[in-house]
């Protein structure tokens, strides 16, 4: 597909986003749904249309995208139920990132550098939501706090074997949207988080499908 292509679907997908927070504060969720629809698929033509399905990065990649836009559409239901499936999906669609960082190679000191701070904003967001988190989400959230938060190591450690910038990005914006969502699932906020958390999720996503575009010729690259 052309640049202009890209444009189209990253401009849509903007649009979408702001639509949906609109949506959300008015009360209208079935226009929210739409709003929500579109806004997730516009990250996925992105990547299509940047070349992610011809290597193996942004075929893996677009994987993760997939699962995001199913985790998208559970959390659109209110039900603890629809809160798990939403978990679920978003925890398969990090792993898949994590997979796709390493095909690029990991510079495990740059890992380790960045673990130091990762680990400690886990450690406090975790403290942070245990009195909020029911009993039977205490061990789901955790494990989820553990992948969201070694999917951001990775990509760090794959800048630091010659991968994407936008990726750190992307993953960043991405962990910190996660930190919304929870905060609007498990605590009760005077003001609706999603109204930030929204936008950095899908800039986060925008920015990983972007990194498609990263030439493959990095991939295979020896571990460090």
């Amino acid at each position: 597909m052309t640049r202009l292509a890209t444009i189209v679907f990253v401009v849509l997908t903007a649009l979408s986003c702001m639509a949906l927070v609109y949506f959300l504060r008015m009360g209208w969720p079935a226009a929210a749904f739409g709003a929500k629809l579109i806004a997730s698929s516009g990250f996925i033509a992105t990547a299509v249309s940047v070349g992610a399905l011809k290597h193996r990065y942004g075929q893996i990649l677009f994987a993760g995208l997939v699962l995001s836009l199913c985790g998208d559409l559970s959390l659109t239901g209110v039900s603890q139920r629809a809160f798990m499936l939403g978990l679920a999906s978003f925890l398969l669609a990090h792993l898949t990132y994590i997979i796709a960082f390493s095909v690029l190679g990991l510079n495990h000191k740059w890992m380790l550098f960045a673990a130091v701070p990762v680990i400690a904003v886990a450690v406090l967001v975790a403290a942070w939501l245990a009195p909020h988190t029911p009993p039977e989400l205490a061990m789901p959230v955790r494990a989820y706090m553990i992948v969201i938060s070694v999917m951001l190591i990775a990509a760090i450690g794959s800048k630091g074997a010659g991968g994407p910038t936008l990726a750190v990005i992307g993953a960043l914006l991405f962990y910190t949207s996660d930190l919304s969502v929870a905060a609007q699932r498990l605590v009760e906020m005077d003001f609706p988080t999603y109204v930030a958390g929204l936008p950095l999720y899908y800039a986060g996503q925008l920015c990983l499908a972007l990194s498609a575009s990263h030439s493959s010729s990095q991939e295979g690259v020896a571990e460090k």
